[in-house]
């Protein structure tokens, strides 16, 4: 099994469903990915919760199977989504000045994949 950070920086729906799809296969495979939402990333969770929202049932899925490690906090402070995340009771990740750190991860075992 491989334990696998897939940071996201890209908030283009585009790239975030590759991300969701890949973190479900990945553990569908019997790894543990985890998804770290950074960046432009984090504008995308208001929408993500609207039902008529094309991800939505995907990022569903990706929450109710915990494959979401956290949303970067001064990203989604400055980006407006803070409380978005903290509504859909995500963690808020701040480890590095406010942002997650890849290191942490690293220390753990986890490969790194940014997007």
């Amino acid at each position: 099994m491989k334990k696998i950070a897939l940071f996201v920086f890209n908030g283009d729906p585009m790239c975030f469903i590759h991300v969701l799809l890949n973190a479900l296969d990945m553990k569908e495979r019997g790894d543990e990915p985890r998804i770290v939402l950074e960046g432009a990333s984090t504008k995308l969770l208001p929408e993500l919760v609207l039902t008529d929202h094309p991800l939505h049932g995907l990022w569903e899925k990706v929450k109710a199977a915990g494959l979401v490690a956290g949303v970067c906090k001064a990203c989604s402070r400055k980006l407006g989504s803070f409380e978005e995340a903290q509504r859909q009771g995500l963690v808020i990740l701040d480890d590095m000045n406010g942002h997650p750190g890849i290191a942490g991860f690293q220390q753990n075992g986890y490969e790194i994949i940014t997007f």
